[in-house]
């Protein structure tokens, strides 16, 4: 094949990754990533606290799908390609050796981000990719065999093949150059975030951490349990970013106003607290209620729930009635909250939205409705929950990308 000229738009996880599958795989062509900030790989590096959540110890395809609320169909063949397996063993061939945690969760044995930047801005370097930082893209049209791009400060450049991988649509205008090149934009909505609750009382626990809580959207059918962190602002953890996730366009057009609904103990049934509550007068009638928390909640959320049932403080077991009793189980397990807005996740920022995927063919991820051109990452409508999910989907499209530019008969361009 002729030499080419490759250009990437987007100097993060997909980009990157995508410039190096096709640099490596076809020797000789110009490899490009076009940045419109000053820094590469720059959500790499603030990820995961600073640690960089990789990927997830899942290594089954079809599993592993099952964690992206949009886009879980159209990556079940990519990830037969190119899955967390195959992300663990590129990094390792690179010198990088990924851990597992409890939850599944793959970090770097380094705990730290910019082994992975380091890691990546090595192997681009040593594939002979050009980095151009500074050069944001005012717009792109396709020309015979190849596309014309004209830089905000007006340098033109000539291509054979174009990857989009600009990250996030937090505005439609990101998408812009998907959209001038025929494809339709998925309206970008935000997901995986906290959620903003008024109660004074659950206020007053920031900091208590829940292992195992179940979440749900009251009047949605959405639901999910896990660790639950209780903030100054309201209910945070890897159940309520989950929620936010499967709920993204539902809560957008609620204006991020609905009822929650948590259950604190999901291993309980209402009866079977009954019966526990029924043991307790026999057992200890003359002690406080306020004293003993059912296992495994806090002392501190014990006390705030029996408030918040309108359990008075001296009451003992043996005078707890039937009525109070209820209210009790109630607010153990169905605890009911007016969600009043939203916050990021740390400083991270994930939208569900982008790049129509019926116009993607997801064995290549090249474009179906412009020859050329190629998607990766989160310009697509394609999200996943917290947990190394969509990193995982940056570098499994930015390869399948990369690898089927390289193959691409070209022409060259000047």
């Amino acid at each position: 094949m002729k030499s080419a000229r490759i250009v990437v738009v987007g100097g993060g996880a997909a980009g990157f990754f995508a410039a190096i599958a096709c640099a490596e795989a076809r020797p000789g062509a110009e490899v490009m990533i076009l940045e419109k900030t000053a820094h590469f790989l720059a959500k790499v590096k603030i990820s995961g606290g600073g640690r960089c959540n990789v990927t997830h110890a899942c290594f089954e395809p079809r599993e592993f799908a099952r964690r992206y609320p949009r886009g879980e169909r159209a990556l079940i063949s990519a990830l037969q390609k190119f899955s967390a397996r195959d992300t663990v063993t590129w990094f390792a061939e690179r010198g990088v050796e990924l851990k597992t945690e409890a939850d599944g969760r793959m970090f770097p044995v380094t705990d730290s981000s910019q082994t992975i930047v380091d890691c990546l801005q090595r192997a681009a370097a040593n594939a002979g990719v050009v980095l151009k930082a500074n050069c944001e893209v005012a717009n792109v049209a396709k020309l015979p065999g190849g596309f014309g791009l004209k830089l905000t400060n007006g340098t033109a450049i000539a291509c054979d093949c174009l990857l989009i991988a600009t990250g996030g649509c937090r505005t439609a205008a990101l998408a812009q150059l998907a959209v001038s090149l025929g494809h339709k934009l998925e309206p970008p909505v935000p997901s995986l975030f906290t959620f903003h609750i008024a109660a004074s009382w659950l206020g007053g626990l920031a900091g208590v951490a829940v292992e195992d809580a179940e979440a749900a959207i009251a009047n949605a059918g959405i639901r999910q349990r896990g660790a639950m962190l209780i903030t100054h602002w309201g209910v945070s953890g890897p159940a309520i970013l989950r929620l936010s996730a499967w709920g993204a366009r539902w809560l957008h057009e609620q204006n991020y106003r609905f009822s929650l609904l948590v259950n604190w103990l999901p291993n309980w049934t209402d009866e079977k607290l009954a019966d526990e509550f029924a043991s307790r007068r026999r057992s200890q009638p003359a002690k406080l209620v306020l004293n003993f928390p059912v296992a495994p909640l806090s002392a501190r959320l014990w006390t705030q729930l029996v408030a918040a049932a309108g359990v008075s403080a001296d009451t003992r077991w043996s005078a707890l009635g039937r009525a109070a009793q209820h209210r009790l189980i109630q607010q153990l397990r169905r605890s009911e909250f007016s969600v009043t807005d939203k916050s990021l996740n740390k400083d991270e920022f994930v939208t569900c939205g982008g790049v129509a995927l019926a116009e993607v063919d997801f064995k290549n991820m090249a474009s179906k409705n412009c020859p050329g051109l190629f998607f990766a990452g989160e310009v697509l409508d394609v999200d996943g929950v917290t947990g190394g999910f969509n990193f995982q989907a940056a570098w499994t499209t930015g390869w399948l990308a990369g690898r089927a530019m390289a193959q691409l008969k070209t022409t060259s361009a000047s």
